[in-house]
């Protein structure tokens, strides 16, 4: 009796989790650059029952296989390109992610095609993983992290940060001093920051990140990148662009997050309803039938 109000429960648990994500992500709809997170949910691994003990004359015989609950094994970021919304501030620099992975097959390059969740595979069979593109910041401790904030501020020293307060870095590594205020700077789609003659100011750093699912979010739109994932200054300049007076948009679908949210909450309430079932069941079998 137990084991089903243990799976039960563990339902509760992993609905509890998706709802919060989902949460989440409706409170950040109108966060810049943010990218929802969807939780994958599994099985507990299957258990073989067999029935034992049966006497000298009957075998133990297997019964089948029970599944012990779901959990969420892991939450996963869409990193899909998120809307632009035109602001005409000179401040605000949405970053457009279009990196694009090619493969040679009989001498002739392929490109490989990617699903919504920036999954796609080659022709060996092999899973692989669409690039993203990220601005290049320092955190308050001098840690290299990655963002795709694209709302940007100059600070009293006249350096360029995010509005969370992380140092944009330029193609030298180093935090872009601009000493002026962007309205008067001009950002090329290749990064390049110009005054109004013309003359360069700097450069953006805009890293590419060939597995963007080894990114582990940090808060306020900022990621660090662990192991030994590829990471590289993003030579082409087909693979991203800068549009100085947007600004990229979340990417929650606010309908489909609401009916997510609603999905969520039902599955929760009938695990919950299980679990009373059983407690009155357990209830009865020690008060009423314990008096027999």
């Amino acid at each position: 009796m137990l084991r089903g109000m243990y799976t039960a429960a563990a339902g509760m648990i992993a609905h509890q989790r998706r709802h919060d994500l989902i949460t989440n992500n409706i409170a950040n709809l109108n966060t810049p650059g943010y990218k929802a997170q969807v939780g994958v949910m599994r099985s507990f691994p299957e258990m073989l029952i067999n029935l034992v003990n049966e006497g000298a004359d009957r075998p133990s015989r297997t019964i089948g296989t029970l599944n012990t609950g779901t959990m969420v094994e892991e939450v996963l970021p869409i990193w899909t390109q998120g809307s632009l919304q035109e602001t005409a501030n000179a401040s605000d620099l949405a970053l457009i992610s279009n990196i694009r992975v090619f493969e040679e097959v009989d001498g002739v390059p392929v490109e490989i095609r990617f699903d919504a969740s920036g999954r796609g595979v080659n022709q060996a069979g092999e899973t692989v993983y669409q690039p993203q593109a990220f601005y290049t910041v320092w955190n308050e401790a001098g840690e290299v992290r990655y963002t795709r904030n694209s709302q940007m501020v100059v600070d009293a020293e006249g350096l360029l940060r995010t509005t969370d307060g992380h140092r944009v870095l330029g193609q030298d590594g180093q935090p872009i001093a601009l000493g002026r205020s962007l309205d008067s700077v001009r950002v090329t789609p290749a990064g390049v920051l110009l005054d109004e003659q013309g003359e360069v100011l700097g450069s953006l750093l805009i890293t590419r990140i060939d597995n963007p699912y080894a990114l582990i979010r940090e808060g306020a739109g900022v990621y660090r990148l662990e192991g030994n994932e590829a990471a590289a200054a993003a030579a082409d300049p087909d693979d991203f662009e800068i549009r100085q007076g947007f600004v990229e948009r979340s990417n929650v679908d606010p309908a489909q997050s609401v009916t997510d949210l609603m999905v969520a909450l039902r599955a929760y309430e009938a695990n919950q309803r299980i679990v009373q079932y059983y407690d009155k069941s357990l209830e009865k079998a020690v008060n009423e039938v314990g008096r027999v």
